[in-house]
């Protein structure tokens, strides 16, 4: 039985769940979501809107760096 709490099905459709590699990477809140995002997104069903919610931490992460120069 599928757990949709626990381990989805999109969580593991790669080698490595998408939160082992985001932790082991030791990634910021918002790096960690542009990952999750874009490698869940083709598994969801919901491919568009993840990809648009990646673009939004990315956007994010510009705006810190840019801040730092």
């Amino acid at each position: 039985m599928e757990d949709n709490i626990n381990n989805p099905d999109h969580y593991t459709a790669g080698y490595i769940e998408t939160a082992d590699y985001i932790e082991a990477w030791q990634m910021s809140f918002f790096e960690g979501n542009v990952i999750k995002y874009v490698t869940r997104a083709p598994y969801k069903g919901q491919e568009l809107a993840d990809l648009k919610k990646a673009k939004w931490y990315i956007e994010r992460l510009i705006t810190i760096a840019e801040e730092k120069e």
